[in-house]
């Protein structure tokens, strides 16, 4: 599998993570309404941005809910239906991402319920939702086990993605390090 580095996808051609299913959606109105920020939670490690992050969303049900929102998925029915998720904690996971600002409420085109869109906080978590699909394809499978594909516009499998420095040289654990602000 070739390596690219990691980039922002151009938004009217980036790929859905998740399970393909038929056609993409269509273009999010940009009337959905972005939410007031939440209050400030209790911070795990308040100098830390992988922990405010988990702090976020870093339970299992939220990604799902955001990975199947890229998707396509708008309904509290289908986040249920694909997710498998227990009405009471999908309605608290919703309610949370809404809040947070990974989510939008809007109504939806039949004017009957209420849909959930993604927020630009919501698409950012992309590469993050690659990331991690892509560690499971190399670490949570058996080799020749079967699972989903993600796959570019054109159906083309996507490519493994690996940060890089300015420089070109690629970047794992050992040659970066945190620069501690305090």
């Amino acid at each position: 599998m070739s390596r690219t580095t990691m980039r922002a996808p151009e938004p009217e051609h980036a790929p859905e993570p998740g399970h393909v299913q038929g056609p993409a959606p269509a273009p999010e109105p940009e009337h959905a309404q972005e939410p007031a920020p939440a209050p400030e939670p209790d911070w795990t490690d308040p100098d830390c941005p992988v922990a405010r992050t988990l702090d976020l969303v870093g339970d299992r049900w939220s990604l799902l809910v955001v990975r199947d929102a890229m998707d396509g998925a708008r309904s509290f029915t289908e986040f249920q239906r694909r997710t498998g998720i227990a009405r009471n904690i999908l309605t608290d996971r919703l309610r949370k991402l809404t809040a947070h600002g990974f989510l939008a409420r809007r109504t939806a085109p039949s004017g009957r319920r209420q849909e959930y869109v993604l927020t630009d906080a919501g698409r950012d978590l992309f590469p993050v939702i690659l990331t991690l699909r892509q560690w499971g394809e190399r670490h949570a499978f058996a080799p020749g086990e079967t699972h989903s594909t993600l796959v570019d516009r054109h159906g083309t499998p996507v490519p493994e993605v690996a940060p890089a420095a300015a420089d070109g040289t690629l970047l794992d654990s050992r040659n970066t390090r945190v620069q501690k602000t305090r």
